[in-house]
């Protein structure tokens, strides 16, 4: 009896730890390159931790850049494991290799996993966690996703915690429900500042902070990525970190249509070659 008691405060110190930062105890960060963001942060993403994106269906293609965007800077020089379903892949597309190399990815530090179901995924990505070895893992789910309730957010945050990997989770087309991620954000594509002779741009964001375990939230910040430096910055036509407008709309309220190339999905009926050419 005196054991299971001492395992069951064992577990909720565990558990209390991923509510707040133990006094003294610093979570090791890394800069994004845009100042406002990394400020409100804290100095940049927590590493070891649960971080999770929200895109609509719309705006999928930026969401995953984003994502992948977030993972790459966490993941640092080792590796990086994008898991997904099948029914992602096929709704989604496969991964589209230009489009990772627009995005300044190596591909040789790249591995995807897919998943025939989505309790097979957060096993999976449970796992991957465990393993020191990686630099950042990224779990793709579609819809509503109810597999990934609040329990199964805070195994994967105690994961990522014990081993020191990164969780990047992409949400395509879900809604926010009580989870245990370190942070929480909401992004949409955004129009690109063309290059000369009208060429697009570098890819952009608009991005809402949702929500932060250790800090304020609910700021609203458009950016960009730099591929060359890996890393974001804040777009050039943007002077003013600002609260999010609840008013805005869907391209981030400044009546412009986004341009193509935030990134990476391919269309699940065309190979690669295809749209290469």
């Amino acid at each position: 009896m005196i054991e299971s008691v001492t395992t069951l405060a064992a577990l909720r110190r565990r558990i209390a730890s991923l509510e707040r930062i133990p006094a003294g105890q610093a979570v090791p960060r890394v800069a994004t390159g845009h100042v406002q963001l990394d400020r409100a942060l804290g100095g940049g993403l927590s590493r070891g931790r649960l971080h999770e994106l929200f895109g609509s269906i719309e705006d999928e293609g930026a969401a995953a850049g984003l994502a992948l965007g977030f993972a790459q800077l966490l993941a640092g020089e080792q590796p990086l494991l994008w898991l997904r379903t099948a029914a992602a892949e096929r709704a989604g597309g496969m991964a589209y290799g230009p489009g990772l190399a627009a995005l300044g990815m190596a591909p040789d530090r790249l591995l995807i996993g897919v998943m025939t179901e989505e309790a097979m995924l957060l096993r999976a990505a449970v796992d991957a966690l465990r393993c020191p070895a990686l630099g950042a893992l990224m779990i793709e789910l579609r819809g509503r996703a109810p597999l990934l309730d609040l329990t199964a957010s805070r195994r994967l945050a105690l994961a990522a915690e014990g081993s020191g990997v990164t969780a990047v989770i992409l949400r395509i087309g879900g809604e926010p429900v009580p989870s245990a991620a370190d942070t929480r954000w909401q992004v949409r594509a955004a129009p690109s500042i063309p290059l000369p002779g009208n060429a697009p741009g570098m890819s952009a964001f608009d991005l809402s902070l949702l929500r932060q375990r250790a800090g304020p939230d609910g700021f609203h910040w458009r950016l960009t990525w730099d591929s060359g430096r890996s890393s974001f910055a804040k777009a050039d036509e943007e002077a003013r970190d600002e609260r999010h407008d609840h008013g805005q709309d869907s391209a981030g309220g400044y009546g412009q249509a986004a341009l193509s190339g935030a990134v990476v999905p391919l269309s699940a009926d065309r190979s690669a070659s295809d749209r290469a050419a």
